[in-house]
């Protein structure tokens, strides 16, 4: 099939890197924009309503999620007719989570103890509908690697539909601002995805077969993926109040920052490189080292940086009567760096047809988490809960490093180890020199915010290019990235 272009065409994969990165710190910021005005317009309990209602959606759309967008990204030879059966399904899947969710809205409302869910269900359960309709044309520029048309299609939706929600928060001052503004992201999500791309897809059964025969298991793990993401915070809204529910949540979304803008673009362009390479061992091995250990030497650090200055960045960014937020902060921000560390095995197992495998992962944490959290800590809190949530991601972890190995036996134990060991020592080195160097000093909270940020930056740069010198520059993140460097600069030696 050849489609009009709406922007430039397909880039190698480290063009592809810097333009979703690009993409999502874009993204990302109009979003922490948006939070930081937000937060200072509503309450944390205005949070906290919308945030039980997107939970059950959540919930229930798990269970109708047929993951056509991998299905199609899998398949090297889709056609029309795929993308006509992955629309219809798609439409069908919205339809019926939407009238879930406007019968079951009293259900919800009765578990979270809070009427107000019901109104609010009821509305989003429309944006459900409406959002089935998108183009899955817009599916192509992943597929094909067109990130700079993706960018175009992400930034236009994400700007119009934070316009939408400030200008309501601004007048209401209620809850209902959100409402307004996720139904504005919904309506112009569809609307752009059909200038973006000149694709029409009609409603058709003729391949639903073949598009089910792979998102079958994508399915299944998906359900897993939702129950892992959101069992803890499905809890904390049962077991505490709206306000430290809106403060959990926030937090869960501040912490996933560090894996979800800087690691989560990188899978995004490695995911159809990785299908590329499937019949080249070497390659695709070559790939998965690479990427688990940028993202490591990105994520780590980043993860424990937000941790150490959560205090300074919260009061900053969200103000004083947020603090509660705090140590949700520094436990999840641990979690979210595990998970997206586990991201990369999930997608080559993925690539390599173990789609079972990956849904293991998932499964095994909700498998874990559960009995812990329902049997041992029956009356847990929510601090208790989001350091329950860390251990189980530290177990999925090497869950799925094992599931590895035994997948792609190219892939030596020793081999994953070495691209974690040194970015976790200069994160430790990071600790220390935050610690215990900025420990005791008082400072107004952006004073200290930029002063921490700054020496701990420094100090974990400077324990890494140690170690590294240390085991003489072997070929890697490291390298890759001085490479890099001296290639923008124009010099040489370096690296080797």
């Amino acid at each position: 099939m050849k489609f009009r272009k709406w922007g430039s065409g397909e880039v190698s994969i480290a063009q592809g890197t810097l333009l979703v990165v690009g993409m999502r710190w874009t993204d990302r910021a109009i979003g922490l924009l948006s939070t930081i005005i937000l937060a200072r317009l509503l309450v944390p309990e205005d949070f906290g309503v919308v945030a039980m209602a997107t939970m059950a959606i959540g919930l229930a759309a798990v269970f109708l999620d047929l993951g056509v967008n991998i299905a199609l990204i899998q398949n090297p030879n889709a056609t029309q007719a795929h993308y006509n059966a992955a629309f219809t399904l798609r439409v069908m899947q919205t339809t019926c989570l939407a009238l879930l969710m406007w019968f079951g809205a009293p259900l919800a409302a009765d578990y979270f103890n809070d009427a107000r869910v019901t109104p609010v269900l009821r509305w989003l359960a429309l944006g459900i509908v409406i959002g089935g309709f998108e183009n899955v044309g817009v599916i192509t520029f992943q597929k094909e690697m067109r990130f700079g048309q993706e960018f175009k299609f992400a930034f236009l939706r994400r700007f119009m539909a934070f316009i939408t929600v400030v200008t309501a928060a601004w007048f209401l001052r209620s809850y209902w601002a959100l409402v307004i503004g996720t139904l504005a992201g919904k309506v112009l999500g569809v609307g752009l995805s059909y200038l973006a791309h000149p694709m029409r897809p009609r409603f058709s059964t003729q391949k639903i077969g073949e598009i089910f025969s792979v998102s079958q298991w994508v399915l299944v793990r998906g359900i897993g993926a939702y129950l892992d993401n959101n069992l803890h915070r499905i809890l904390v809204g049962r077991r505490a109040s709206a306000a430290t529910l809106g403060a959990y949540t926030l937090a869960d979304e501040i912490s996933a920052m560090p894996s979800s803008e800087l690691l989560a673009p990188l899978n995004r362009v490695l995911f159809p490189g990785f299908v590329r390479a499937k019949d080249q061992p070497g390659e695709l091995k070559r790939l998965f080292l690479l990427a688990q250990g940028l993202q490591t030497l990105v994520g780590i650090p980043a993860a424990v940086g937000l941790a150490l200055v959560a205090p300074e960045a919260v009061a900053v960014l969200l103000g004083e009567r947020w603090m509660a937020a705090v140590p949700f902060v520094q436990l999840l921000a641990l979690a979210g760096a595990l998970q997206a560390i586990t991201t990369s095995p999930g997608y080559v197992l993925i690539t390599l047809g173990a789609v079972r495998w990956s849904a293991a992962v998932v499964w095994f944490r909700v498998a874990l988490f559960l009995p812990l959290a329902f049997l041992l800590f029956p009356a847990s809190g929510a601090e208790d809960l989001a350091m329950l949530r860390v251990l189980c991601m530290a177990a999925g972890l090497g869950l799925s490093i094992l599931l590895l190995l035994r997948t792609f036996p190219e892939v030596r134990l020793r081999e994953v180890l070495a691209t974690v060991s040194r970015p976790i020592l200069a994160a430790g080195a990071m600790a220390a020199a935050l610690t215990w160097g900025l420990g005791g000093v008082a400072l107004p909270p952006l004073v200290a915010l930029a002063l921490k940020v700054a020496v701990g930056a420094l100090a974990y740069a400077a324990a890494l290019a140690l170690l590294w010198f240390l085991v003489g520059r072997p070929p890697g993140a490291e390298r890759y990235l001085v490479e890099k460097v001296e290639s923008i600069l124009g010099r040489k030696g370096l690296a080797k």
